[in-house]
């Protein structure tokens, strides 16, 4: 954990956030700012600033933050429709916290390519 990082203070219940799933490695919760219908941002318990600074180490951490996105997705009544799952990685891929998250977006039509 991060003293300063917004996310590991969501992870470690010390902010309030829209919490829609938990496990030992993982919290997903409401988006504040959606893009969609539904927009759940999905973030390792452990720190990790960005895709950039992950590791052959945390290979089955980014393997479990995606398939939690597909569960929550199928618990959701939207998976059978489409969604999208996105990870942002440093500025100019438009990532503004350091901590690297998974959005899982769904509830509308998504264009690709992407903006």
């Amino acid at each position: 954990m991060t003293s300063d990082c917004i996310f590991c203070k969501i992870a470690a219940g010390e902010m309030d956030s829209t919490m829609v799933f938990e496990d030992e490695r993982c919290v997903a919760f409401e988006d504040l700012n959606p893009q969609a219908p539904t927009h759940i941002l999905i973030i390792p318990k452990e720190h990790i600033s960005s895709m950039d600074e992950a590791e052959s180490n945390h290979s089955e951490l980014l393997g479990h933050l995606l398939l939690t996105g597909a569960k929550i997705a199928r618990e959701r009544g939207f998976a059978g429709r489409g969604y999208r799952t996105v990870i942002n990685t440093n500025s100019a891929g438009g990532q503004t916290v350091f901590h690297l998250h998974v959005h899982l977006l769904g509830g509308r039509q998504f264009v690709f390519p992407p903006g």
